[in-house]
């Protein structure tokens, strides 16, 4: 299933696909993906990431320790890394106010160790939301929060250099560039002082990759990102589906 052109359709459109893609990855990770002590929720934040946010509620009775430093399960970076083209140490409108993430917390104490999050057309359209959403991200992985970004749209005037400079800055290095062909983004990142990107850089009509999904600094799992794409896919109506699959976009944008 290639990855289609999605500035052929309105915001609202992609709105709810994003909905179901989201939910697919959280079903995908809840059904074996991940080790047995972490699990994975489909979860919304209008603002930013704060102690509310990266703790819920602990049932009662369920104290325990606090999370074990490595996962019974898993991928271990140092054994296996992930199959990316770059790896990089570190020296809104409604519909973004609307879109969830993946969070993945420990069952411990149900903190938030990872997010995937998509981003939105209302993510970049305006210079508001794309401040929004990169503080977000610097937050989580200050909080020491692993994080997945998948984006499927180009770079525009606000991310010239896509979504990733945006999000790394200056760590990115003066000669980061996108390839021309393939101008949309999936990147992973550690989390915390040790902070580390991987991007797989992907185009229009390209196959999704799958991507690395940290738990810890050391161990991460692999997120299906073509499968569960197809999916979401899916359960699209039959017309957009068509509009979709039509081709690139015609000249001066849908």
């Amino acid at each position: 299933m290639p990855i289609h052109d999605w500035t052929r359709v309105d915001a609202g459109i992609f709105h709810a696909f994003h909905h179901d893609w989201i939910t697919e990855i959280s079903r995908a990770l809840n059904r074996g993906l991940l080790p047995a002590m972490y699990y994975a929720l489909p979860e919304q934040f209008a603002g930013g990431i704060g102690p509310d946010v990266l703790s819920l509620h602990r049932p009662a009775g369920s104290g325990g320790p606090p999370r074990a430093d490595a996962p019974d399960g898993g991928v271990v970076l140092a054994i296996a890394p992930p199959r990316v083209r770059m790896r990089m140490r570190s020296e809104a409108n409604r519909y973004a106010a609307k879109a969830k993430a993946v969070t993945i917390r420990h069952v411990s104490n149900h903190e938030v160790v990872a997010m995937l999050e998509i981003v939105s057309p209302g993510n970049k359209n305006n210079q508001n939301g794309l401040k929004a959403f990169v503080r977000k991200a610097h937050e989580a992985l200050s909080a020491g929060v692993h994080l997945l970004i998948l984006d499927l749209f180009p770079p525009g005037p606000r991310d010239p250099q896509g979504i990733h400079r945006a999000v790394w800055g200056e760590d990115c290095g003066e000669d980061f560039a996108l390839p021309a062909d393939k101008p949309l983004t999936c990147v992973a990142y550690i989390g915390g002082f040790g902070a580390e990107a991987f991007l797989e850089p992907v185009a229009v009509g390209d196959a999704l990759p799958d991507m690395p999904l940290f738990l810890t600094p050391e161990v991460y799992v692999p997120v299906p990102l073509e499968a569960t794409y197809q999916s979401a896919w899916d359960g699209m109506p039959a017309y957009w589906r068509e509009v979709l699959a039509a081709g690139p976009a015609p000249a001066g944008g849908a």
